[in-house]
Order: C-alpha cells, then structure tokens, then sequence
C-alpha cells in the first residue's frame, strides 16, 4: 500500500511538474529571444539615428561616430548610396543570428548584427533553474508521499493488529484514535466489538464456572443416592422408592441446568410462581440425608409451616442447597434452617454453629472468587444471582454463627 501511495502521488506531481514546466520553459524561451532581438532593434534605430543627424549636419559618417552603440558581439554596418561601407565591430559567425535593418529617408541602411550566444547561455540558465525547480517539486513530493504513506498505513497495521487479536481471543479494547474521521471510525467499530466479544467470553466463562459449581452438588447426592440403591439391591420396595427418588433429582438437576441457561441468556425474565415452600424444604432435607449422615451432621427445621412463596421453587432449592453445602464445607454442628415472616416477604435462614464468616470478609462472601476456606468463591456469588434473578434476594445476616437469609415473596393467599 505504501509504494501504491508513493507512486500515484509521485505520478500526479510529475504530471503537475510537466504540465507547467513545459509550457513555461516555451514562454520564457521566447521572452528571453523577443528581448534580445528588441535590444538589437533599438540599437540599430539609435545608429541610424546617430548616421542621418551626421548626414543632415553635412559631417562624415565613421566608425567612430556610433562605437559607443556597439556593445560586445555586436557588429554594424552602415551602407550610404555614394560612399563605401563603415562598419564597426567583429562579424559574428554562425547560422543563428539576431539581425536587425533599418533604412534611413536619404537611403542609408544599417544593419545590426549579434550573436546568439548569449541568449543561447541565458536560455540554458533558464531551463537549469527550471529542472532544478522540478526536481525540488519531485523530491518534496517523494518526501511527502513517504510521510502521507507512513502516517496512514501506521494506524493501517495498528487496526490489523486489533482485528488479529480479536481473532486470536484476546478482546481488550485499545482506544486508540489517528486524527483521520473513516480510520477513527473503524478503530471506534473494533472497540465495540472487543467490549462486545469480551462481555460474550465472560459470560460464557461465567457460564461454564456456575455450571460445574451448581451441578457439582446435585450429582454428588444422586452418586450417594444410587450407592444406597446399589446396597439395598435385596429390597425391592427400598430399591423402587430410592430410584424414584433418584429420577426426581435428575429432573431437579435438568432443571439447575435449565435455570441456569435461562439466567444466563437473560437474567431479568423471572418464571415466579407461588409455591409450597414446605415441599421445597422437604425435598432439601431428603437430599442432603446422606450427606448429613456420612459427616455426622444433623439438619434441624424451625418456624413456620404450610408458606406459599412466590418465585420459581428450582431456583430456591438450588439457593438452598448451596447454602446447606455451604455450612457443611466451612461450619460445624447442628444445621439449623428457619421459615419467618418479615412484612410482605417470608425468610428462609440458614445457620450453623461453626466459627463463622470473618469479619474482614462480611458480605464480600457474596463476590466471585472471594472464599475464607479455600473453596472456589463461586458458590454464593451464583446464589445471590439466581435468587435476585427469580426476584428474591441473598443476605448475610449475622457473622457468628453464621446466618444466611434468603428472602421470597408471600402469596397474598396465606
């Protein structure tokens, strides 16, 4: 691209130079031969001047008499019918003269004659100073095609490099602008799309982090759930209640994955619904019964029963189950989870009796990343998501003990 810029400006200051050198060196040729031949046409009207004031005044007519019209390569001759020829002078030799004639009223004739060399040098000095000019013009433009071509294919390459990097997944903007409008507008469109790309990757990175955490838990209950099927394989009643058990979480598992999808795609539309909340505690407690019982743990219910709550009872399971999870990885003791109202909302608690969250912590527990325990951090950070995507929220309540809450929305029929 660049040598294409050099050469086609290269090419339009050559036409230029052409197009004014050319016909400028024909004019100024012909002014410098008009005015020297004008100069030997009034030199000879001066002699014959000079030749007819002797004539008239009666003297005689000499060389001396117009020596001082003569300039250097001049020659002049004068011709007076009755009398020889006075000349002064060295004739000069050559095709290429300026002559002038010029004929007196008693029928003199003076004829100036000069040599051409000097115009000739004069005309050469003319078309030097001429190509010198060109070539200036040449090399000017030679330079500033170099420039123009440098500072446009500069940020040429800069945006190549941008699109290259987009392509190769690395879609940090580079706000970068170079003063020209259309290549400020397609490093602008470059800077949109690598904040576009750069919200798609993280969100699909957020994606498949949320996924491997909230399914993590569902396929580990269904693991031990099937290790008790597989021990009380001699029980056919056991083994049919166990594998219905088992099926209905695998369709509370197809559901995370469902919900999750659905939250990331677009996480403001809510499919709340009013619902049992006992059944959905119910569902917790069976659940987690293995688990509890392989650490020894106990799970302890409070409160109130029979709450309709509004929201979508997949979401406030996974939300529970997290939470449950939460205080079997980092708490200690009984799990204690309480239904209370709290004006228009119903609260669902969740509390141990282990050391707590640190204080330096707080509600920070709820940032991604961000674990006192060496856990992922993700956890309760895609809780507090789900539960305000369902149109719920997650809090920290108390330090120590540890109290989470999530609050639901109450039927109006309670």
């Amino acid at each position: 691209m660049k040598r294409r810029m050099i050469n086609s400006l290269l090419g339009v200051v050559l036409v230029v130079v052409a197009v004014f050198c050319v016909p400028l060196a024909l004019v100024e040729k012909r002014t410098i031969v008009n005015s020297a031949q004008d100069r030997v046409d009034a030199a000879a009207v001066r002699v014959l001047a000079l030749v007819e004031n002797r004539i008239n005044a009666g003297e005689p007519v000499n060389a001396r008499a117009f020596d001082n019209q003569v300039t250097e390569g001049s020659y002049v001759e004068v011709q007076i019918p009755g009398t020889s020829v006075v000349s002064s002078g060295e004739r000069p030799t050559g095709g290429h003269l300026l002559k002038a004639v010029e004929r007196g009223n008693s029928g003199e004739v003076v004829t100036v004659e000069q040599s051409r060399e000097d115009v000739d040098h004069e005309i050469a000095n003319m078309l030097l100073l001429l190509g010198v000019v060109a070539l200036l013009a040449v090399q000017a433009a030679v330079a500033l095609a170099v420039w123009q071509a440098k500072r446009l294919a500069r940020p040429l390459t800069d945006l190549a490099e941008t699109a290259e990097r987009l392509g190769s997944g690395d879609p940090r903007p580079r706000d970068r602008r170079y003063g020209v409008p259309e290549l400020d507008r397609v490093a602008e469109v470059l800077d949109v799309s690598a904040e576009r790309i750069a919200r798609m990757l993280t969100a699909e990175r957020r994606l498949a982090a949320d996924a491997s955490h909230q399914l993590r838990t569902p396929l580990t209950a269904l693991s031990m759930r099937l290790e008790e099927i597989t021990a009380l394989a001699e029980d056919p009643e056991t083994v049919k209640e166990e594998a219905n058990i088992a099926l209905q979480q695998v369709e509370r598992l197809t559901d995370v994955v469902q919900r999750l999808l659905t939250t990331q795609r677009d996480p403001r539309s809510p499919t709340a619904v009013a619902f049992d909340l006992d059944e959905v505690i119910k569902q917790q407690v069976e659940e987690w019964g293995p688990s509890l019982r392989e650490t020894g743990r106990v799970l302890s219910l409070e409160g109130l029963h029979g709450v309709t709550a509004v929201g979508t009872p997949g979401t406030v399971a996974q939300v529970l189950a997290t939470l449950i999870e939460n205080s079997l990885m980092h708490g200690a003791g009984t799990i204690t989870l309480r239904v209370r109202p709290s004006g228009t909302s119903v609260v669902v608690e969740v509390q141990d009796q282990g050391a707590g969250v640190p204080a330096d912590l707080g509600n920070r527990v709820f940032e991604r990343a961000v674990s006192g325990r060496n856990s992922t951090g993700i956890g309760l950070a895609v809780a507090r998501d789900l539960a305000e995507a369902d149109g719920g929220r997650l809090e920290l309540l108390s330090l120590k003990p540890p109290v989470f809450a999530l609050f639901l929305g109450r039927s109006h029929e309670d």
